[in-house]
């Protein structure tokens, strides 16, 4: 069904109602196509975009919007104390580290061995480069 059609069938007009069981793979293709998003958001809020708002609506949005204008201002002028702040900063680094989810002691020993094996053998080719293109450099100038 296309735009066209849906227009008409929102308004009532006879034509619409003419093809309501007719339906080919172009109109089921645009129909899932017009489903999804194409672009960015607008900037405007939500409660702003309609030309003709409903006075609930509107006030429910203009509150939604100062709540969350004076909690974003709230939230980022805490406190001028840097020894505040800091303490702040701490407890929500421990409070992350406490949802982390640690390794066991047999899974940490592991990983220990494959890092370690894996420098050890990264050092190796890196240092045979290095001698290779030394040897290089001076059979080359002597």
């Amino acid at each position: 069904m296309s735009k066209r059609d849906r227009a008409a069938r929102a308004k009532g007009t006879p034509e619409a109602d003419a093809t309501d069981g007719v339906t080919d793979a172009a109109d089921v293709l645009t129909d899932e196509t017009a489903s999804r998003p194409t672009g960015k958001r607008s900037s405007t809020p939500r409660g702003k975009r309609s030309t003709a708002p409903d006075s609930e609506a509107e006030t429910a949005s203009s509150v939604a919007l100062k709540e969350r204008s004076s909690r974003s201002s709230t939230a980022t002028d805490q406190s001028r104390n840097p020894f505040i702040r800091l303490w702040i900063f701490l407890k929500q680094v421990v409070g992350e580290l406490k949802k982390v989810i640690w390794p066991s002691r047999s899974e940490m020993v592991r990983y220990t061995i494959i890092v370690l094996i894996f420098v050890i053998v990264m050092t190796a080719f890196i240092s045979g480069i290095d001698l290779g293109f030394a040897k290089a450099v001076l059979w080359l100038f002597g």
